[in-house]
């Protein structure tokens, strides 16, 4: 009688395929161990929906941003900054992912086109530290409310032309969000969107400089080419409906116009678009096209559970049950709106709170959807846009022993990070550990599925169970898993129990 093996609600019934490996200072499975393939740098590209690797191996993405908003636009080479004990930290964490601000400020601070060598050294830095952990890198043009003096950042000073009759008194500073709805700076982007003085060419010149810089850079995942994009004077009407139009007249036009200008540099890296930011943080359609001639698109959407906005602001009313719902009807748009425009979706943003709750719901939720993420942020490095202050993983940034926690467990998750084959199901209970996860095999990839096994959820190590294919190879916190047939393989770890 072969017994059953339940795990997090996902129970199976163990095979006469099974192979049964307990790791972690007991007994090991069979120890065949893999070639290592040589080819050209490795970057992630687009296939269907999903992100592949070289290898044709699927990738699910979990990461951080790393977003330094404040002069120079880069972290320092420091303990309040990020140094190679930051990456490897990431990594032995199962972070195999970052969003890093390369911002339009530092990219070219003096003129349009012109690129800053020493803000490129500065980031090459940090990606030089990341591509040594393995860690996938999203390129982010990030920006809050355009530039300082609106109380933001993102667009370097040549680009601050302010209109009038604004321009006639002191500007207007309203805290983070806020900021964007004062009528100066919709007005600012209404100009930008318009290609008023040259600036939308501007931008679309940093993004030229990114791509010389960067399109051969080990472990790139692409360009996300706007953060959270305002609609400018028709705000109201993206809070109603969306903004269909706006998608069409204003915000479409110009992705599409930096993406041809990146495609003359770089055919084939993946171009992220960013819905209006509304989308965010309200249950809105958005309105994204298909891109003639395009296929390696990537939608970069956020999840900012409104009742959890609620609470950091101290407004009473906001119940983070309610995210849930949320989250769950944020994935399913968000894959909606993939198909709909031939692209692979990532959760870039989300988080941003120490509301343990409301991480392990969106962490949850996206296992569910199978969907990749970046979780906002690594550290807070002084952000001075933000709703939230609670935002990053530590209490201190110069110390890394004082990390959250209890959000630390909820974020630092057992899963799949490469599978050779097709996702089906991924399940992690982050109180107990169990992990179950489903995968239909592809025999032509040679490279072994690969899966992340939290160092923090199993104190008396932990036992895996492959059904339909073995564990052939352990490498640190990384199960290497091949099938033994054709069928669904079925991976699941839970607790070893004494």
């Amino acid at each position: 009688m072969v017994p059953t093996f339940g795990v997090g609600g996902f129970e199976t019934v163990a095979s006469a395929t099974s192979s049964t490996s307990a790791v972690g200072g007991f007994e090991t499975v069979a120890s065949a161990t893999s070639s290592t393939t040589v080819g050209p740098a490795p970057q992630l590209r687009r296939k269907g929906r999903w992100l592949v690797d070289p290898q044709g191996r699927v990738v699910i993405v979990h990461g951080l941003n790393l977003v330094y908003k404040r002069k120079p636009y880069a972290p320092p080479a420091k303990v309040t900054g990020f140094q190679a004990r930051d990456a490897r930290w990431l990594a032995r964490h199962g972070f195999n992912g970052a969003r890093i601000g390369t911002l339009w400020a530092g990219l070219t601070p003096d003129a349009p086109g012109q690129g800053d060598p020493s803000y490129l050294k500065r980031w090459q830095r940090v990606m030089d530290l990341l591509a040594g952990q393995k860690i996938w890198m999203q390129l982010d043009a990030h920006q809050d409310q355009w530039h300082e003096i609106y109380g933001g950042e993102g667009a370097p000073d040549w680009a601050v032309i302010r209109p009038a009759p604004y321009n006639a008194l002191p500007p207007v500073v309203a805290p983070f969000p806020t900021g964007y709805w004062t009528p100066e700076v919709s007005t600012v982007f209404d100009n930008f969107w318009a290609n008023q003085d040259g600036l939308l060419d501007g931008w679309v010149a940093a993004w030229r400089v990114a791509a010389k810089e960067w399109k051969r850079q080990p472990y790139l995942m692409g360009y996300d080419l706007i953060n959270e994009p305002w609609m400018g004077t028709e705000w109201e009407t993206c809070l109603v409906d969306g903004c269909p139009s706006s998608y069409a007249n204003e915000l479409q036009p110009a992705l599409e116009k930096a993406t041809r200008a990146i495609r003359k540099i770089d055919q084939r890296n993946i171009v992220w678009w960013e819905p209006q930011q509304f989308a965010g943080g309200q249950k809105l359609d958005t309105f994204f096209e298909k891109m003639v001639g395009e296929r390696q698109l990537g939608l970069s959407w956020h999840s900012y559970c409104p009742d959890v906005f609620l609470e950091s602001q101290g407004i009473p009313g906001g119940d983070v049950e309610n995210c849930t719902d949320f989250a769950n009807d944020r994935q399913r748009h968000a894959l909606g709106q993939a198909r709909e425009m031939n692209a692979v979706p990532l959760m870039s943003e989300w988080g941003a709170t120490d509301n343990i709750r409301a991480i392990e719901i969106d962490a949850d939720v996206a296992d569910r959807h199978l969907m990749g993420w970046t979780h906002w942020a690594y550290k807070f490095w002084n952000d001075p846009t933000t709703a939230d202050n609670a935002q990053g993983l530590f209490r201190d940034d110069r110390d890394l022993t004082t990390v959250k926690k209890a959000k630390l467990r909820r974020l630092v998750r057992t899963y799949a990070q490469a599978t050779a084959g097709t996702p089906l199901r991924m399940r992690f209970d982050a109180k107990t550990g169990a992990f179950a996860y489903r995968y239909r095999p592809d025999r032509r990839i040679t490279a072994p599925t690969q899966v992340f096994v939290s160092p923090i959820h199993y104190p008396r190590g932990y036992v895996v169970r492959v059904d339909n294919g073995r564990v052939v190879r352990r490498d640190g916190r990384l199960l290497s898993v091949q099938p033994t047939s054709r069928q669904v393989v079925t991976v699941r770890v839970v607790q070893r129990r004494r």
